[in-house]
């Protein structure tokens, strides 16, 4: 036997119970768990780290758990919803908190961990509330071991693999053996693997009969089994109660399987060997690889083909920091087969840029953004108008408002961002953020050339406090014939800005404005394609592209270069630079090409209501009036550029009305 057989045609291939909890880990790296002074927010918890990780790699996957009813069961239902799966099933405890882990990376052999789940929420899963319906629709039922060591989780845990052997279900148990969550270690001793108890070993074999695949370390194995320092004498006991199909994981040596009897060695069964790579944290290596593996054998593959993929998810992981984040996607293993890729994947830059981009993200096929992010222009337009530079903040307000009102419209929403400062729209900021909106935020200092950052010194410092949905944009004047001390100088720092916002998870806006006096007969265009592509060649990869308004011709000339160089890019979007609305416009028509997904306008629809307002000749209402009509005037003059080829007069003469 190589294959195993799972049922076909049901809406999920794979449903998980078991853990479901916060994942705190250390963010300094080689100290003690007590030494720590920070920690990074995951998902957690075998089971949903399975979960979590199919769905990745393209399974329709589910959870079956619970949660308290607070912030931080909402953040592992969002988590897992945003990765595509299923969450229909995890159930909601209003007196229980959901279950936390703090996990620290000492060094290669060190990783402890403390457990805080006294009377949690996942360890009271009701199986009153375990729906047969839903079971029925699997194709697979996967629980790990934590779940069979209390009376509460036992009996939803054998609910649920009873309903499964009524209606076909492929049964699976990750042994994930914890010997501090069965109560025999001190409550500090998380990190502990292994402690033989004849209690639980009779506790498992009651269960080991239920299930058709079993995988399992070979500590893991031992406690199964009950005969300790005996891997073979422990997996011929759990052949004794139990028919399964077993999959022993044998850390960089890889995995053995069993499918039948026992053989004398497990050098003798079908074994597939493991990735050599260097670890930085173990934690998440058995999620990944039963990600992998259930990856593989629901899709038909046989267990060696489906152990390369386990073993390599494994390897991927254990090079980085957490569990659940960490999973790769489809695309980083097709880079890790292609026989192309770093043999230290921590400092493999494909990987970790497909890792960033394969995965699962908001989608933005095509936004429009209001853009009031500038500084020195209203501080000139208060100066200029008799206003203090107290009154600015007060005015940004109104222009996310003006914002707001437009993503209100059915037809807009979705699609509406907004570009703001934190000098004077520190407020504005927090308003826009969480609404779904796409936001973005600058750290240019403004007018400067070299680039230099707008107060701070630490690109990387200043990122540690910006929400992660905040998006870092970036201005720079810049032109492949700068002098070669300005152009090396502007390139470190962008690089600087590439570094931070690859260390801090932030998506990264490019705007690139070429100076004037660098411009061949107004060719901007061809200068505009130069940079991007010498930005490209040192290894800057945006999520996003600003760039000014350009002939069709280069926008199909950028298409094509994006294509050629990220094709995971996001896109480009137009800048205004202050134009007239009828040449914006016109400028709409000219980008056809699919890379430009919107625009980012400011002063062509503020400014002038801005003034107005700031003298008092507006009202609050007024100007929020004012901008949002301007607003949608920029967006219908899109979409009719959209519908209609650019060189149609009516479609443009029918925007401007």
């Amino acid at each position: 036997m190589t294959t195993l057989t799972f049922p076909a045609n049901r809406p999920i291939d794979i449903a998980c119970l078991g853990r479901l909890a916060v994942d705190l880990y250390a963010q300094q790296v080689g100290c003690a768990l007590e030494d720590a002074s920070s920690f990074a927010k995951y998902l957690g918890g075998s089971s949903a780290n399975i979960a979590f990780g199919t769905a990745r790699l393209g399974l329709k996957s589910a959870m079956i758990s619970r949660v308290g009813q607070e912030q931080m069961g909402r953040f592992l239902l969002n988590t897992l919803q945003r990765e595509g799966c299923d969450v229909s099933q995890v159930q909601t405890d209003a007196q229980r908190l959901t279950g936390l882990v703090l996990l620290g990376l000492k060094d290669r052999d060190t990783f402890p961990l403390l457990f805080y789940r006294e009377n949690c929420a996942d360890m009271a899963l009701d199986a009153n509330a375990i729906s047969e319906d839903f079971i029925k629709g699997c194709r697979s039922l996967l629980i790990t071991g934590t779940h069979l060591s209390t009376s509460q989780v036992r009996d939803a845990s054998r609910r649920a693999l009873s309903f499964a052997g009524q209606h076909g279900v492929t049964r699976v148990l990750d042994i994930d053996y914890r010997p501090v969550l069965w109560g025999l270690t001190g409550r500090g001793e998380g990190e502990n693997r292994f402690v033989a108890d004849a209690r639980v070993t009779q506790q498992l074999q009651q269960d080991l009969p239920q299930f058709e695949l079993i995988i399992g370390t070979e500590e893991e194995f031992l406690i199964a089994g009950g005969v300790p320092d005996d891997i073979m004498a422990s997996l011929r006991a759990v052949r004794a109660v139990s028919a399964a199909a077993l999959v022993v994981k044998r850390g960089a040596l890889g995995c053995s399987f069993i499918p039948g009897a026992v053989p004398a060695s497990l050098d003798e069964a079908e074994t597939v060997q493991g990735e050599r790579v260097e670890v930085l944290n173990v934690l998440g290596a058995g999620d990944a690889f039963a990600s992998g593996l259930m990856s593989g054998l629901l899709r038909g593959k046989s267990f060696a083909e489906s152990a390369a993929i386990a073993n390599a998810c494994g390897a991927i992981v254990v090079s980085r920091h957490a569990c659940a984040p960490a999973m790769p996607t489809p695309d980083e293993l097709a880079h890790w087969f292609s026989g192309h890729r770093h043999p230290q994947p921590d400092r493999d830059p494909v990987l970790s840029h497909l890792h960033r981009v394969s995965a699962a993200r908001p989608a933005w096929p095509e936004v429009y953004v209001l853009a009031f992010d500038h500084r020195a222009q209203f501080y000139d337009i208060a100066r200029e108008n008799g206003a203090t530079e107290t009154r600015i903040p007060e005015l940004k307000r109104l222009l996310t408002r003006a914002a707001k009102a437009v993503a209100d419209d059915v037809s807009t929403q979705g699609k509406i961002g907004v570009l703001i400062d934190d000098l004077y729209g520190e407020a504005s900021l927090h308003d826009a953020t969480g609404r779904g909106w796409w936001v973005g935020r600058p750290i240019e200092l403004p007018g400067s050339y070299p680039l230099r950052f707008d107060r701070a010194l630490s690109l990387a410092t200043k990122l540690q406090s910006w929400p992660r949905e905040q998006v870092v944009k970036c201005l720079v004047y810049y032109h492949p014939d700068d002098e070669p001390e300005l152009r090396l100088a502007q390139e470190r720092t962008l690089l600087e800005v590439w570094e931070a916002t690859r260390a801090s998870g932030h998506e990264l806006l490019l705007e690139v404005i070429p100076p004037k006096a660098k411009l061949v007969g107004g060719d901007v265009g061809g200068a505009v394609l130069r940079s991007v592509k010498r930005l490209y060649n040192l290894g800057l990869k945006p999520e996003w592209w600003k760039l000014g308004v350009m002939p069709k011709a280069s926008w199909e000339e950028l298409d094509a270069l994006v294509q050629e160089r990220d094709p995971y890019c996001r896109g480009a979007v137009i800048l205004g630079l202050n134009q007239p609305m009828n040449e914006l416009l016109e400028g709409f028509g000219q980008a056809q090409a699919p890379v430009v997904k919107g625009f980012m306008i400011g002063r062509t629809t503020w400014a002038q209501a801005s003034a107005q307002w700031l003298r008092g000749d507006l009202t609050d209402q007024q100007l929020i009036d004012e901008v949002a009509g301007n607003f949608r005037t920029l967006i219908d003059g899109w979409r009719a550029t959209r519908k209609t080829s650019a060189s149609t007069p009516a479609a443009l003469e029918g925007a401007r009305a």
